[in-house]
């Protein structure tokens, strides 16, 4: 999962201020600035822009803001944002493509988008940090081999044919700072009344089928249309997310002390039914592989999908409309359900990534200019300043933490659209880019959180993990099996598998979505899967392997 990105990535903050000092913009880049004169910051501004590759990102009605404006106060730098629709990874591979790139990429540091990263950088597509990065203490220390997970280390952040073109944002600073968004199932209160069913007492796949089904049975409906029992958002974000009650991890071990892909499993194939049974018996939207955010959440306001999958703070924003006008039809969260081979003690092991990398594009108008940015963004100040706004108009430190004024906390909490906070330039996608997350360790917290979405979380925090978490330190085979030396060759067939699960789930039988299945399982033998996954078998023998996974 990613995907998504919510787009998604609230991490905050970090307190101790840095000085008035400023590292310097020499006009040694790559190139002028945009202004048209080779300036470095102290005389004219230098313009910049940033893609931030998220489905469904915005900023604010405006070019400009406080939080922007005082960025360029700050450095001298003028930042322009521009931001994803569709596809993240469609997006990457255009703009290397068509050559249409920013002077700044950032997006997620997981899946096609990084491979499609990485590629740009074997392509010399990107700028190499490796004799510069040293001068940027906030960054160095975000791509220090200690504050990376191990595989994604060294696939892609500890370098790229021995250079260093990735900075890597939001990994947690120490444990204190783990986001868990709460993945998971959310059903509405009041349809779960309804029914007559306590949302946690489902906890087994034939719990979660059944309740779906009951749901159905009683042929609600808003708005003069039927309630859909099971949706999500766009491009089906994120409605497989059962498959955790079958398989605990992509790689899975055969017996024999080797791995597989899961693909080839029989709990596949189970999985898939399952889901292909929910859409046959209309209990999954057929529509939400298919639709955008906008539509989805309008699906949500009018109140016309019982159960959500994604993860909380998302649901909690989209439904935040329908609630105020519908006391009581606040999303809560279903189960814990059981998960494919973990005891029911089990801490619940979290995948935590950084949400983003960053890389500096060849075509910068100034590479010195980008990287004090960057720099100053992963700063505490900066931090500060992109998560929570202007200190002593938006916010104060009381004692020694930041605290939202009372005015602008009333504003942001009316605005059901969100717009009111980017348009002073918080959330805008700038925070994607400020270095290591330390939310709770220095900072303090989400200070624009009400205290009703807060009282939500918790309550859903003691629900879905109700012995912890456990953050996941072990290799991800999948992250070892794109240096094998087959993976050029397939990568294209691997790629298929999500949409071939699609098709799957769509099928007229199960013996069809099987076939579907088997077919491609056929072709990602021809493109040679054994070979690669004997060199991923060789390079984790004796390391610790992913074997429980749930995401973030």
């Amino acid at each position: 999962m990613r995907k998504k990105r919510f787009k998604l990535a609230a991490s905050l903050m970090a307190f101790t201020l840095i000085s008035g000092m400023l590292y310097g913009c020499s006009s040694s880049g790559s190139g002028d600035s945009a202004d048209g004169g080779d300036k470095g910051a102290d005389s004219k501004t230098v313009t910049l822009t940033v893609l931030n590759n998220w489905n469904g990102s915005s900023g604010s009605d405006s070019e400009t803001n406080p939080v922007l404006k005082a960025i360029e106060e700050k450095t001298g730098i003028k930042v322009k944002i521009d931001y994803t629709k569709g596809s993240e990874a469609e997006k990457v591979n255009t703009i290397f493509a068509t050559q249409d790139l920013p002077d700044i990429y950032t997006g997620p540091a997981w899946g096609g988008e990084l491979d499609g990263i990485i590629k740009a950088a074997k392509e010399g597509q990107l700028v190499d940090l490796t004799d510069k990065i040293d001068q940027y203490p906030n960054l160095a220390k975000a791509i220090a081999k200690e504050n990376v997970p191990p595989a994604l280390y060294e696939k892609a952040i500890g370098g790229i044919d021995g250079k260093k073109y990735m900075l890597y944002q939001n990994q947690p600073a120490t444990d204190k700072d783990v986001n868990d968004w709460l993945y998971g199932f959310y059903v509405r209160k009041d349809i779960a009344d309804k029914i007559g069913v306590d949302p946690q007492s489902v906890k087994t796949k034939d719990d979660f089928y059944n309740f779906l089904k009951k749901i159905k049975d009683a042929n609600l409906s808003e708005n003069g249309a039927p309630v859909i029992p099971l949706g999500g958002f766009h491009d089906g974000w994120a409605v497989g997310i059962g498959n955790t009650m079958f398989y605990g991890a992509d790689y899975q071990d055969k017996g024999d002390g080797t791995l597989e892909h899961v693909f080839f499993t029989k709990a596949y194939e189970d999985y898939t039914l399952y889901y292909r049974k929910l859409i046959s018996e209309g209990l999954l939207d057929p529509d939400a592989f298919t639709q955008t955010d906008p539509i989805a959440n309008e699906k949500i306001k009018q109140g016309r999908i019982a159960v959500l999958s994604a993860h909380y703070p998302a649901i909690l924003d989209a439904s935040k409309e329908y609630v105020k006008a519908h006391p009581g039809s606040d999303y809560v969260p279903v189960g814990p359900l059981e998960r494919a081979g973990a005891e029911p003690n089990r801490p619940v092991d979290l995948n935590i990534q950084g949400n983003n990398v960053t890389v500096i594009t060849k075509k910068a108008k100034n590479v010195d200019a980008a990287l004090k940015l960057l720099d100053f963004l992963a700063s505490d100040e900066g931090f500060m300043l992109v998560h929570y706004g202007i200190q002593g108009t938006h916010w104060d430190m009381v004692d020694g933490k930041p605290a939202a004024k009372q005015e602008w906390f009333d504003k942001f909490t009316a605005d059901t659209t969100g717009k009111a906070k980017k348009n002073e330039g918080i959330s805008i996608g700038l925070e994607n880019m400020t270095g290591m997350d330390r939310i709770n360790s220095v900072g303090g917290g989400d200070i624009w959180a009400d205290q009703e979405r807060l009282k939500a979380m918790d309550n859903a925090r003691k629900i879905l993990r109700p012995n912890g978490i456990s953050v996941i330190s072990a290799f991800n085979p999948g992250d070892v099996i794109t240096k094998s030396p087959q993976w050029e060759t397939l990568k294209p067939s691997m790629d298929q598998i999500g949409d071939v699960w699609k098709q799957a789930i769509f099928a007229k039988s199960d013996d069809a979505a099987l076939k579907v299945i088997n077919d491609l399982r056929e072709q990602i033998k021809n493109t040679g899967y054994d070979d690669a996954m004997k060199y991923v078998n060789e390079e984790l023998k004796g390391k610790e392997v992913v074997k429980l996974s749930m995401p973030n």
